[in-house]
C-alpha cells in the first residue's frame, strides 16, 4: 500500500487516504483479500490520527470496497472485474457532477470546460 498525504491539500486528510486506497483496490494493485493495515498502525505509519484513518477505512467500507472481520481486520472485498468498474464509474460520476456545478457557477460553457481539461490532462 503506497500513500502520500499532503497537509497543503484542500482535501481533507481521511479523504486523501480513501482515494488513494479506493484507486490501488480498483486498478488491481490491493488484491481482493489483501489485509489492510490496522488502523493504529496505519496511523502511525502516515504520522495522522488514529480517528483520521478510521473515518477513511468507515469510507472504504461503505463504498464496498473493504470487508471488516471483528477481530482479524479490514479486507479487500472480493470484487469481480465488473464490480470494480461499476464502482469506479459511480465514483467518478459522483465527482463530476461536483466539478461540473463548480464549472457551470462561473458561467464556463462545455467547450471551455474540455479545453481547459485537454490543456490540464
Amino acid at each position: 500500500m503506497n500513500i502520500a498525504i499532503s497537509n497543503a491539500s484542500e482535501k481533507p486528510i481521511y479523504q486523501q487516504l480513501f482515494e488513494q486506497i479506493s484507486a490501488q483496490i480498483l486498478k488491481g494493485e490491493l488484491e481482493n483479500g489483501y489485509c489492510l493495515p490496522p488502523i493504529r498502525q496505519a496511523a502511525q505509519e502516515l504520522s495522522i490520527s488514529v480517528i483520521t484513518v478510521k473515518k477513511a477505512w468507515e469510507e472504504l467500507e461503505r463504498s464496498g470496497l473493504i470487508n471488516t472481520i471483528k477481530g482479524k481486520g479490514c479486507f479487500v472485498a472480493e470484487l469481480s472485474s465488473e464490480r470494480k468498474l461499476q464502482i469506479r464509474d459511480e465514483m467518478i460520476l459522483k465527482q463530476m457532477l461536483l466539478d461540473t456545478s463548480y464549472y457551470k457557477s462561473f458561467g464556463l460553457t462545455l467547450d471551455e470546460v474540455l479545453e481547459m481539461l485537454k490543456n490540464v490532462y
